[in-house]
């Protein structure tokens, strides 16, 4: 049966914001020096799709043994919001995402499914031009699998015919967790995180013929 819906992550699936966000959780911690801000920084890149929320309680807690409450942390990702949103709505698209959002939305129900907060999430898409595309943004606090689960709910897809495009293994739990498709974006040149035989493309300029296999 042919896929009938397509979920997106966002941040290096359809957008090149994945180091951007790297830069701004090293800038939160630029008092703690350098080393510090790299290991911070290599902690984000090896935990694709995490919350910036668990993220932030790791930095705190585990790296630094500071207790932080709830509030504390929200105090912290709200720093970080600023100095990350208009830099991702400034980001260049992955290549070929663009392209097919304009020729397919209008042929697939497309959606967006990332560990971004999802009210800053929506106002990104928006200023990026990107809303008419797609037909539900979803962020967090809900996690990967919740959100795809409140997809298939709402609109009552079947899993086995929506697929799952994303490049981090948080992307791939949550559709292995709920039965979807899957498709890894893996950029030329690094190496896959994902388990042997998992289907990948290195950017969204040939999806459309992906979908053939499938």
């Amino acid at each position: 049966m042919p896929i009938e819906a397509i979920i997106f992550d966002f941040d290096g699936v359809l957008v090149e914001s994945v180091a951007v966000k790297g830069l701004a959780f090293g800038a939160l911690y630029e008092s703690e020096g350098p080393e510090f801000q790299a290991q911070v920084i290599a902690y984000h890149e090896a935990h694709g799709g995490v919350s910036r929320f668990d993220k932030i309680r790791y930095f705190e807690e585990e790296l630094l043994g500071r207790k932080v409450s709830d509030q504390d942390v929200k105090i912290i990702a709200n720093r970080f919001s600023d100095l990350v949103e208009e830099k991702v709505v400034a980001c260049e698209p992955v290549s070929g995402a663009m392209e097919f959002l304009e020729e397919f939305s209008a042929r697939f129900p497309l959606f967006v499914a990332s560990a971004t907060p999802t009210e800053e999430l929506k106002r990104i898409v928006e200023k990026r031009s990107m809303v008419g595309h797609f037909k539900g943004v979803y962020g967090s606090p809900a996690s990967k699998a919740e959100n795809i689960a409140a997809i298939l709910e709402a609109f009552q897809y079947d899993a086995d015919r929506t697929l799952m495009i994303g490049d981090t293994m948080s992307d791939f739990k949550g559709a292995s967790m709920t039965g979807l498709e899957f498709l890894g974006r893996v950029p030329s040149g690094e190496i896959s995180p994902f388990p042997p035989g998992t289907k990948i493309i290195p950017d969204l300029t040939r999806l459309a013929e992906a979908l053939d296999d499938f």
